[in-house]
Formats: C-alpha cells, structure tokens, sequence
C-alpha cells in the first residue's frame, strides 16, 4: 500500500524496535511527525533541540541501542551540534534527523538553508540525505547500523521536507546486521601471556557496551588473576564498584595515587577505551608500559602512544573469551590489587569542606540514601567531582555524563533516564551553571509522569573557570560571576518539589523529602564560592574546561 517517504520513515524505525524518539517539531519535517501519531513510538517532546540530543545521547548510553532526535533545519540542527560532538567524543550511538528545505529551494539562501555536510561532516561517523523518497527504509537502516558498529557515534540524516511527503510502495527492510565480532584465539592466549608475566598489571575500562554481566564478569576473573580495574572517566558504572578489584577511575578528580600508578604498572589493559588525554592528564602518565588495547574500532580514534597487542573486540566479546584466571596470575600475589583498591576506598570515604554545608558528608549521605539501583546522570564542572567521588555505581547502565565536558546534559539525560528506566531512581548532579543550560527539559518529565530528582550545587560561579582564574591570573577574577535565580522555586513553579538545603544536618531530610514527593523534585544546595572539591588540584593542573 502507498505510503509517504516519511510515514516510511517511521515504520522503519518500528522495524528497528526504536521506542523513543525525542524531538523539537519543525515544519520541516511535519510528515514523520505524522507518522508518529498513530506508532508506538512515544514522541518525546523537548523544549530546546541541545536538549533533545542529549536526551538521544543518554538512550544510546544506557539502552545500548541508537538514541533518535529529530529536529528542523537551520537553527534547529545548529543548537542539536553539541550532542552530535559529545556523541563523536563519548562514543555513544546517536542518530539525529534533521528536516530540510525542498530540494527545488537548495542553492538560494532559502529561508533556514544550510550545507547539511558541512557542518556535520567533520563530526559525524556519516551524514546521509534523503533525496529519493523510494530509499527512505534503507537511509535510516544504514543510519542505525553506522551508529552501533565498530566504534559507536553519531549519524546525521537530512529530510528534504518535499521528499518526505512523496509517495513511494517501498516497505520496511530488515535492519541491517552489525557485523558480529570474533575474537581471535591467538590473540586471546597473547593477551593472557602478557598477563601473567606482568607484576603489576592494571586492567583500565571505559566507553560504551558493558551490557549484561559483562562487567560482573570481569571483576570476578580479576579479582581471582590478582589484577586491579579502573574505569576511564564517567565510565564509572562499566564494572560494579564493591568488588575487591575495584581500584577507582582516571580523569578529573582522580585519586592521585591511582594516577601515579598508571606510571608505576609494568602493564596497561584497556577494554572499550583508549589512553586519552583526560584519562592520561593530558599525555603524561603510562605513556612508557606496555600496552594490550581492546577496541571495537580498528583504527583506535582517540587513543594515544604505545600499543603493543591490539584485539579488535567489545567489551563483551572479549571478557567471554577470557582465559580462566588459574592462567593468568602466575605467581603473582594479591598485594598490588590490594594496594590500589586500598587507596580508592580511603579516598571514596575521606576529605572535608570548611563551611556549613559539607558536600563529603553530604554525598555520602546521598550514596546511602538514595536506593542503589539508582542512574545517576552529570553535567559538567566541579560540582560533580563530589558526585564521582562519592556516589557508587554497582549495577549497569547506572551513568550518564557528557565525557567530552559539554554542559547541559545532566537535566536533559536525567529525564530520558527516568524514560528509560521507571523502576529506578534517576539522579542528576548539577553545578548552577550547568544546570541553567537546559532547565526548560525538566517540562517533559511532567508530560510523561516520571519523578526524577536534580541536586543543583549553587555557589554562584563558574567554579572550574573560577579555579583555573586563582591558578593562573590570582587576584583577577573576570568572567566567572553568576547571578542565580531560587532553583527551589522554579522547580515549585513547575509543579514539582524543591527545598533549599544551606545545611550538612538538613541534607539527609531533604533527600528523604524529595524521594517521596512522587513529582520531579529539585535540592537548591548552597555553597560557599571559594570551596572546590577535594584533592581537586589535579582538575585544575589537567586543564578542564567546564
């Protein structure tokens, strides 16, 4: 039976088991909008287009399958780059359809006309256009492949908004396979001979697909090789974090010592991520170990120095192929594993704050408070150092942060989260700054009856720009200064439940408060302006940005 190119559109998605969409309407693409109407696709309606790619990037992160936006052209697609860069960055499956001018208007300087390649070209695994309505299946079945295989991205999709209304007797198409990856033996018993040689080795995890038991998996066979696991940063949630294995993550507001003995292990075992900058403080540490990399992607895009085994595997392709431990730690003993885990329990449990609100104290309050299977999404900055510090992660699919530090995601992502997963509990950790760059998105978790709850922490600056200022200009702060409405109040004007908490004594009461509000619900934390979180001069000296 005939159908439009964007009624199409929608089928395929169905096809493909999509079971969000999260979108800015446009006029440029109003024939899926209306395919939408009657699919069991739920249209997530955002409120700004950054937004509704962030919510995608947070589907992409915690589903394992491709997050959809659709937003229109122009300014629309130029506010949804943030999340496409963050997705290329993060290594997270997205796919954003952009809706476009007619066909005939190209060329013109049409009213919202852009050049679709040009702006995302350098930032996309690929940017396909719709220019035969009779292709619109296999356009958006390419799109989902590219996004999931090999190394996860970002996928731009333009729609002509004429062609989406033409005609066509095409059907849906069987989404393509991602081609499954096949560890080599070989390679497998290279790896474990390496191991078992090395005396201190370090096992460092991160990036996208610890779907399953995966993680579980691997700390067991850790934890029986003698062998201490790290997560790259915000990939905290890779592995659970009560095994014995447990050595802490790298990046911001990283243990010290977990970052001196980086330098100090005679061998580096990274699975789903590469030695990046943030991971390395900015290509000084590990750079001389020896090196097994583990990476869907054979070319290793961001991954930095020396590499002496490469195995071109997922994260859980290869912890199923591991060999048993019994092969693995050799003769050596427990006390290297035992030390990092050591330093990264003292460190999870300790520092302080001087001034009436202890966010030490308070975060771990949070920690016990708020139920473990918990998802616990970041924005960017300093405020959510103490959030990394002192928040657990022990269950899968329980983080969501922009890695690349772009701002805005923590609100965005905590409502696709409470989409995703109703059960659970979903928390953001915001700075003030970070928390005004989208707000407006806390809307559809009241359209879609979710409770997610956002700790905003308030001291009126940007903290991290502020710290970099005190380092490098002392004395001249210029720039960073934030006037700051009563995010309490704006989370009650909603229709929601917010308290402002100034005290480390009331923490725990609000918490419990917010929790069986049963409506989105928002802690205002105040804090003092010169506090920034402990051990933090390692952020400072790496060279964050947000």
């Amino acid at each position: 039976m005939p159908q439009s190119a964007g009624h199409l559109i929608v089928r395929e998605l169905e096809a493909h088991g999509v079971l969000r969409v999260y979108s800015v309407p446009g006029e440029s693409f109003l024939d899926v909008l209306d395919g939408l109407y009657d699919s069991p696709i739920e249209t997530v309606v955002a409120r700004h287009e950054g937004g509704a790619g962030f919510m995608a990037l947070a589907e992409g992160r915690l589903t394992g399958t491709p997050g959809i936006a659709m937003v229109t052209r122009g300014p629309g697609a130029a506010n949804a780059m943030i999340s496409v860069h963050t997705a290329w960055q993060d290594a997270t499956a997205i796919v954003l359809f952009v809706g476009l001018i007619p066909v005939a208007d190209r060329g013109r300087d049409s009213f919202q006309e852009f050049n679709l390649s040009g702006w995302f070209g350098t930032t996309a695994k690929k940017v396909l256009m719709l220019d035969d309505e009779h292709r619109a299946a296999e356009v958006v079945a390419d799109a989902m492949r590219t996004a999931a295989s090999g190394r996860p991205g970002p996928v731009v999709v333009g729609l002509p908004e004429d062609v989406l209304r033409r005609m066509t007797d095409a059907e849906p198409v069987a989404p393509l396979p991602v081609a499954p990856v096949a560890v080599a033996d070989t390679l497998v018993q290279d790896a474990a001979t390496r191991l078992a040689e090395a005396k201190k080795p370090l096992v460092i995890v991160g990036g996208d697909g610890w779907d399953g038991d995966a993680g579980s998996r691997l700390m067991r066979w850790a934890e029986a090789s003698h062998i201490p696991v790290a997560s790259d940063w915000r990939a905290h949630d890779a592995v659970p974090q009560d095994s014995t294995a447990w050595a802490g993550w790298l990046g911001y507001g990283r243990a010290d010592t977990l970052a001196a003995q980086l330098d100090e292990a005679d061998l580096l075992l990274f699975i789903g991520c590469g030695r990046s900058d943030v991971m390395s403080d900015s290509y000084t540490r590990g750079f001389d170990v020896e090196t097994i990399l583990v990476l869907p992607d054979p070319d290793a895009v961001m991954h930095a120095g020396r590499i002496d085994l490469q195995i071109v595997a997922t994260p859980a392709s290869f912890v199923a192929a591991l060999p048993s431990a019994d092969s693995i730690h050799g003769d050596r003993d427990a006390q290297w594993m035992t030390q990092l885990a050591h330093d990264q329990q003292r460190y999870a449990t300790t520092g302080t704050n001087d001034g009436p609100m202890d966010l030490t104290v308070a975060f771990q309050i949070m920690d016990r408070v708020v139920p473990e299977e918990r998802v616990v999404t970041y924005g960017a900055g300093n405020a959510t150092l103490w959030g990394h510090r002192y928040l657990s992660h022990n269950v899968p699919h329980s983080l969501v942060g922009s890695r690349n530090g772009a701002m805005g995601a923590g609100v965005p992502a905590v409502v696709a989260a409470s989409l995703i997963f109703p059960q659970r509990q979903s928390v953001a950790i915001c700075g003030d700054g970070d928390f005004l760059m989208n707000p407006q998105e806390i809307t559809a978790a009241f359209a879609y009856g979710t409770a997610p709850l956002i700790v905003v922490v308030d001291n009126g600056i940007y903290a991290t720009i502020a710290a970099h200022q005190r380092l490098h200009y002392p004395g001249r702060p210029s720039g960073t200064a934030a006037t700051n409405p009563n995010f309490a109040a704006l989370m009650r004007s909603f229709g929601g439940h917010g308290e402002t908490v100034e005290a480390t004594a009331d923490v725990e009461a609000a918490l419990l408060r917010a929790l069986a509000s049963g409506v989105p619900s928002l802690l205002h934390i105040l804090l003092d302006p010169e506090i920034l979180p402990p051990s933090s001069a390692n952020t400072i000296d790496q060279g964050v940005t947000a």
